[in-house]
């Protein structure tokens, strides 16, 4: 069927207004519940051209900042933050955490028990408007120099494929979060379980429905977000790092 010359003008502008409509949300609300795998999850997506997207540990007298609300109290229009990483019984980072360029802990390639330990882990990195999740043996080999960097683990997914150790559906269920990017771009995107959920459909998540080739596990059981767009805060047991989003 042949189109009128105004209808088709209408067409073109519709279309065009589409992406800047659907687009808007991103920057002023970074955060949304979303329903897949079968489970509740809150996902937020922060694009580093609109957002500074930063690591927290220590205060300026020394302490760990501990809780999402005394980051936020401190750090003016912060618009969501994340535990960022599996820490000691001191609140320090386990593996790699480097700050404004500051290395404060090395990056750990030690064998042991529990998911940390889980290889391959990986290193979650922001330098400049870019944002990566790799795993720790090429983080090594590529020599980033990133300007924000936390190790956890496992990685959920990698090169596209699930983590060779995660079952489909395992036995463990835990409240989870972690972070995932569909390309070394300016977007990543967290995640954090509604309800306790296997490491596979937590890892389906980020691969099948959130579109990232490279995903890593940051945390279970304490896993906590602040996101005020939902007028969520959440409360938790005392946190080692966490990472947030601050205004350009």
């Amino acid at each position: 069927m042949m189109l009128r010359p105004a209808h088709a003008l209408l067409i073109a502008l519709l279309a065009s207004a589409a992406p800047a409509r659907a687009a808007a949300p991103a920057s002023t609300e970074p955060c949304r519940p979303v329903e897949a795998q079968g489970e509740a999850f809150t996902v937020c997506t922060i694009d580093l051209r609109r957002q500074r997207l930063r690591l927290f540990w220590l205060q300026d007298d020394g302490n760990p900042y501990g809780a999402l609300g005394t980051l936020a109290a401190k750090q003016g229009g912060l618009a969501f933050a994340m535990n960022a990483g599996m820490y000691d019984k001191d609140q320090a980072p386990v593996g790699l955490y480097i700050e404004d360029g500051h290395e404060r802990k090395r990056v750990s390639t030690a064998d042991g028990p529990g998911n940390f330990h889980l290889k391959p882990n990986g290193i979650f990195w922001v330098k400049g408007e870019r944002a990566g999740v790799i795993d720790t043996a090429r983080y090594l080999r590529a020599k980033i120099r990133p300007d924000f960097a936390t190790q956890s683990g496992p990685m959920l997914v990698v090169d596209g494929q699930i983590h060779p150790k995660i079952a489909a559906d395992g036995p463990s269920q835990k409240i989870r979060n972690g972070v995932g990017v569909p390309g070394d771009g300016p977007v990543a995107i967290f995640a954090i379980s509604e309800r306790p959920v296997t490491f596979g459909a937590f890892a389906r998540l980020f691969r099948d429905d959130l579109g990232c080739r490279n995903a890593l596990f940051l945390d279970g059981s304490v896993s906590s977000l602040y996101a005020p767009n939902l007028g969520r805060s959440d409360i938790s047991r005392p946190l080692g790092p966490l990472v947030g989003a601050l205004p350009r």
